[in-house]
């Protein structure tokens, strides 16, 4: 087992602080405190309306760079059918300003939107539900097709097939029977890959990067730092990391109803969900949120392979 990868810069006030002083003035004044600490990022309130975000590690730098860059240009080009403050776009906030490296931090950083509401991994599963429809309305909105250069993300939006030794190395590490969970990863990541155009990925669609209301209603979708393009089952993963039966079913059946959706696409996305829960299972000692929600996962797609809507279920044999 491992713990969360440790930061290679330390991020106190001070420093953001001074980067803001230094590179965003007009905003230095405002009230700045602690929010979150994740695995790539470190997060800090500023004022009542604006979040700073800045990577705790080289490894994610790119990756932040890559959402100021692309997210902008996504967004705008999105050309809703309907007025934007109506499309499920509106929850992915872009930078609104871009921070650059300096003597005092070595990369890019953001300042974007602050959005009210609470993180999902802070509700129980169960009560996530009231989110899913809004949730696949969001997917669906932002999965076109990608231009050829695109971010590349080398561990999502490919074939299930190319992650096969690092997902058995986990669940390997895993304190529990994994037995059954390696013969369904053979099987699902033998599955065909995906022979579409390659769409607009979120990447990293899971509990701890959705936002939601007093109602579990969905707020905001947070985190674009793995924005990249390819399967759209990478993303379609979000039934299993996210929610129960009822609330996976009206994901599904929302998603089906607004494009089809293979049998074998959400084969592919149970494998997706395989593969991150293994990795939130095996790499969280140091956070017991993380490794519940990785261990929840590990259960889902076990327990439910169900690939079609109102109570039909269906295992991978029926998939193309």
């Amino acid at each position: 087992m491992a713990n969360r990868p440790a930061a290679e810069v330390r991020i106190t006030p001070d420093l953001v602080r001074g980067l803001l002083q230094e590179q965003h003035p007009d905003l230095a004044g405002l009230p700045l405190e602690a929010a979150a600490e994740g695995w790539d990022n470190v997060i800090f309130r500023l004022g009542n309306y604006l979040a700073v975000r800045l990577p705790r590690r080289e490894a994610a730098a790119q990756l932040i760079r890559n959402e100021q860059v692309w997210l902008p240009r996504l967004l705008s080009d999105a050309g809703p059918k309907v007025q934007w403050h109506e499309s499920p776009l509106r929850l992915a906030s872009a930078p609104v300003r871009a921070g650059v490296p300096a003597s005092s931090y070595p990369w890019h950083w953001s300042i974007s939107p602050w959005a009210d509401g609470v993180v999902a991994t802070s509700t129980s599963v169960a009560g996530r539900a009231p989110a899913a429809e809004g949730l696949a309305d969001f997917v669906v909105a932002f999965q076109r097709p990608a231009p050829e250069d695109a971010p590349y993300n080398p561990v999502r939006g490919g074939a299930l097939s190319g992650r096969g030794g690092a997902v058995q190395q986990r669940l390997a590490a895993l304190a529990l029977p994994t037995t059954e969970l390696m013969a369904l990863w053979a099987k699902l990541s033998d599955l065909p890959a995906w022979d579409g155009p390659a769409l607009w990925l979120h990447g990293d669609l899971h509990a701890a990067n959705l936002l939601l209301g007093s109602g579990g209603e969905l707020r905001a979708v947070l985190d674009f730092g793995d924005l990249t393009s390819g399967d759209p089952a990478t993303d379609l993963a979000a039934a299993w990391l996210i929610f129960e039966t009822q609330g996976r079913r009206a994901f599904q059946n929302r998603i089906n109803a607004q494009r089809a959706t293979s049998d074998a696409t959400w084969q592919r996305a149970r494998g997706w969900a395989l593969c991150i829960g293994a990795a939130l299972a095996a790499n969280s000692d140091d956070d017991p949120t993380f490794r519940s929600m990785g261990h929840q996962v590990l259960d889902s797609v076990l327990v439910d392979q169900g690939t079609r809507v109102d109570g039909v279920t269906l295992d991978h044999k029926g998939a193309r």
